[in-house]
């Protein structure tokens, strides 16, 4: 889908008194998706001497906060990250989300869900590619001139499509493109510009990392996401060493006037350990945002990760996709200023959802329905009263592919899936 809003980026900042420092216009070319694929270090060298990196700032008011950082950890249930005593430091900081849930098994899916408002089948950690017409909220963010930037930890430059990049002095997973929900999707990985975007992070040596580059310059987005790598967000290692790394890098940019300004942090996991388990993950909200009276507090409202987009599509006024960020709950802090309402549970027991099995869908690998799932172009002014984005109801208005998406908290899981999309039984 050939989304060319970036002309527009700059009138619309001026319109609404924002001050708004606009990339490059984004051009979609075939070819860039796969250009930085290799993950040799002859090729990897070659490719970092020339690979654009850029930094757009941007300063458009939210009505609670005006920056997000989201930092997803790896695979823990809730009872041991709650019980870290480095998480448990960065909860009585904030807000402790008491029901947080995962969207489905692996990891791969529920980065991809984070940002696109589903993971279309997705049951696995493969190399996967969603198609250009399938937007995700950067398209939300950059209609509305709102800065972005992804920070990979070790990733080894801006815009770097490769499976995997290891460290070259201890041989351990360091960055792998699972974890990086923009290079998922054509719509995003299509653009040098967008690639750009996607940067990386190190705190074993800061003078290398643009993300520290960025803070110094204050030259950070208002959305971004951090990826630390897999020996820091507990994959490879355990909960002990990703609450040690979270305290690291949190602890001195809480006090950073370049990271606080308005910003609301959220600390959360992509899934939880224990597959057999519900799919129950620990998320914590904390920053100069939150108010001090909700400091040291908890909430226990329903949330998953497309609440993620939910909040931000909130915060700023932004459309949506249509999918089943529609009509995912808002966090509560923020509905609270936005006049959204938190909805309950209502129809099944929440014990009969599971979240660890993922439906059938285009990327399922184990057979049934293939068929990609249109957003559901009826949820215009839904719940939440807000409109999908244009540029998508344009794409998809003559589709006559199949919509499961329904104006609802309570999300399918493989267990409960949307009809048609039933999982192909194993044999």
């Amino acid at each position: 889908m050939l989304f060319q809003t970036a002309t527009l980026l700059a009138v619309a900042g001026l319109a609404l008194g924002h001050s708004y420092e606009p990339p490059k216009e984004h051009k979609h070319e075939t070819g860039w998706e796969t250009s930085y694929t290799a993950t040799g270090t002859a090729e990897v060298a070659a490719a970092a001497a020339t690979a654009k990196t850029s930094s757009p700032t941007s300063k458009v008011k939210g009505k609670a906060f005006d920056r997000i950082a989201i930092i997803y950890f790896e695979n823990e249930n809730y009872e041991k990250a709650f019980g870290d005593p480095n998480f448990t430091w960065l909860r009585k900081k904030g807000i402790t989300l008491e029901n947080y849930f995962g969207v489905t098994h692996p990891s791969e899916p529920n980065y991809m869900a984070a940002i696109a408002g589903d993971y279309f089948g997705m049951q696995n950690d493969d190399f996967n590619r969603n198609p250009r017409n399938v937007s995700t909220v950067i398209d939300l963010l950059e209609h509305r001139g709102i800065s972005w930037g992804l920070y990979q930890e070790d990733m080894p430059y801006s815009g770097f499509e490769g499976f995997s990049w290891v460290n070259h002095q201890n041989g351990k997973n360091d960055y792998v493109r699972k974890h990086n929900p923009a290079v998922l999707h054509d719509s995003i990985a299509t653009s040098e510009q967008r690639l750009s975007q996607i940067k990386n992070l190190s705190l074993v040596d800061t003078e290398k990392s643009v993300f520290h580059k960025d803070l110094k310059e204050n030259k950070l987005p208002q959305w971004m996401f951090i990826t630390p790598n897999m020996t820091s967000d507990g994959h490879d290692t355990s909960v002990t060493v990703a609450g040690q790394w979270a305290r690291t890098f949190l602890e001195p940019l809480l006090k950073d006037k370049h990271f606080m300004q308005n910003t609301l942090v959220l600390v959360t996991w992509d899934e939880n350990e224990t597959y057999a388990r519900q799919n129950h993950i620990l998320g914590i909200l904390l920053g100069d945002a939150v108010p001090k009276h909700l400091v040291g507090t908890s909430d226990n409202s329903f949330y998953n990760h497309y609440s993620e987009i939910a909040t931000v599509s909130a915060n700023w006024g932004l459309d949506t996709l249509g999918r089943w960020d529609v009509g995912a709950n808002v966090f509560k802090l923020v509905a609270q200023k936005t006049g959204d309402k938190i909805r309950k549970w209502k129809s099944h027991k929440l014990d009969s959802y599971f979240w660890n099995a993922s439906y059938a869908g285009p990327f399922n690998t184990n057979g049934g329905n293939k068929e990609y799932v249109a957003p559901n172009l009826d949820l215009e002014h839904s719940f939440s009263g807000r409109k999908i984005f244009e540029p998508i109801r344009k794409e998809w208005k003559k589709s006559q592919n199949p919509t499961y998406y329904k104006d609802t908290i309570e999300v399918n899981d493989g267990l409960n899936p949307p009809k048609g999309y039933e999982p192909a039984k194993s044999t």
